[in-house]
């Protein structure tokens, strides 16, 4: 195939911009993950005293990804980035059963935001290398996502160390992107 072609071809599918918003208590692995998505050096790996802004291509998408920090003297800042979000993906860590209230409290305050009403979810249970992690369907039974009627939403296993199970979190979001875009 010659220029030409591949040059029409991509004027007849521009990509689609879309914004993602990850968010999650401090040292759930946010920014690993983010680094992992678009195929970075993860090991040299800072908390975030702010965020992260990383543009990655997925199945005909550019989704513009911003990692906020999640330190609890940043989270009342988070609504000012919900504007415009197109999917919410929360990071959990699965190992700290220590802060599964906090961080299920953070959650559900975030499903009230009336900005993001709608706004479909991915929970991502990080961490699941290490032997302490906590199943996704038991976190998930522990968050009562159940319960959740106002969008669509899925809890993916992953690990943001291996990367494993990430790119099935992000085929959901692109096929629910393809869903709410028609």
């Amino acid at each position: 195939m010659g220029l030409l072609s591949v040059l029409r071809r991509m004027k007849r599918a521009p990509e689609q911009e879309v914004r993602l918003l990850l968010l999650g208590l401090d040292n759930a692995g946010k920014t690993t993950l983010l680094k992992q998505l678009a195929a970075e050096d993860i090991s040299h790996i800072t908390p975030t005293h702010g965020f992260n802004i990383k543009s990655v291509q997925s199945s005909g998408f550019k989704l513009n990804v911003w990692d906020i920090g999640g330190q609890r003297k940043i989270r009342p800042y988070w609504r000012n980035y919900f504007e415009n979000t197109d999917v919410l993906i929360y990071v959990i860590d699965s190992s700290d059963r220590k802060r599964l209230e906090e961080t299920s409290q953070e959650l559900s305050e975030l499903l009230e935001e009336e900005t993001l009403a709608g706004v479909p979810l991915l929970i991502f249970a990080n961490k699941q290398d290490l032997t302490t992690a906590i199943p996704a369907s038991e976190l998930a039974e522990g968050l009562n996502l159940h319960i959740i009627r106002d969008r669509m939403w899925q809890i993916q296993a992953c690990s943001a160390l291996t990367a494993e199970g990430l790119q099935d979190g992000m085929t959901w979001v692109c096929r629910n992107i393809t869903i709410r875009k028609r």
